[in-house]
């Protein structure tokens, strides 16, 4: 796997299926570097931070989570730099984080959930922490040449759905903030899902990035979004 460019600012590492890892995105700024997401786990990390090395990019000096679900949290205690999260993220990285003292819970999710077993099979340890630094409604970084401005957004997905919008290259990172709500049987709240897609339309934007799919323009993504 090798990270892609998407301009020169931007570069994703690409999601991964059969462990459900998400993509990994890097913002390069002039004094600096931003990740968005932390990956399922140590192994996500390190091959990540090896592709970004193979480019001759810096680790980040901060990464932001989008939301608190496993493969986009459980790489967290291995970043390089600090973490960033709303904080209801890290409320529920709390309950997670106790339940995973319970080695029954662990063996149940390891039977639930095929991707989480593939990446912790072979006994591996998972490791649950807080973010380094927490925010309630909108948190402004200047990277250096480009600003990142992370905020929560109501999404059908996840109550703690952070979004990250970089206007001087038009892009607005959703994680998986269109999709459904896996655990509350999958259901999708239209309600949600349209004011969603009225933020999307609001923002000035020319590429859409989703956590397990391919950059996609605004223009189709709102048309897949409104035939859903």
């Amino acid at each position: 796997m090798e990270l892609k460019k998407l301009n020169d600012r931007i570069f994703y590492y690409p999601h991964q299926q059969e462990t459900d890892r998400p993509m990994l995105v890097y913002l390069k700024g002039e004094k600096i570097m931003m990740a968005v997401d932390a990956g399922n786990s140590a192994d996500h990390v390190d091959e990540f931070y090896s592709a970004l090395e193979s480019k001759g990019l810096k680790k980040p000096d901060f990464t932001v989570i989008t939301h608190w679900h496993w493969d986009h949290t459980f790489g967290m205690h291995h970043i390089h730099g600090l973490s960033i999260a709303h904080n209801r993220t890290n409320e529920f990285l709390d309950i997670e984080r106790a339940k995973l003292s319970d080695n029954e819970y662990v063996q149940f999710l390891k039977k639930d959930d095929e991707c989480l077993n593939r990446e912790y099979g072979d006994n591996k340890k998972i490791v649950v922490v807080r973010s380094d630094i927490q925010f309630e409604k909108e948190l402004t970084i200047n990277l250096g040449g480009v600003t990142a401005r992370i905020f929560h957004a109501e999404s059908p997905h996840s109550e703690d759905t952070v979004l990250i919008y970089v206007p001087e290259e038009k892009i607005l990172f959703l994680g998986d903030s269109t999709s459904e709500d896996f655990f509350n049987d999958s259901y999708m709240d239209r309600d949600k899902l349209d004011k969603l897609i009225n933020l999307i339309e609001s923002t000035d934007c020319k590429y859409c990035i989703l956590g397990h799919a391919e950059p996609l323009t605004k223009e189709r993504l709102l048309y897949y979004l409104k035939s859903l």
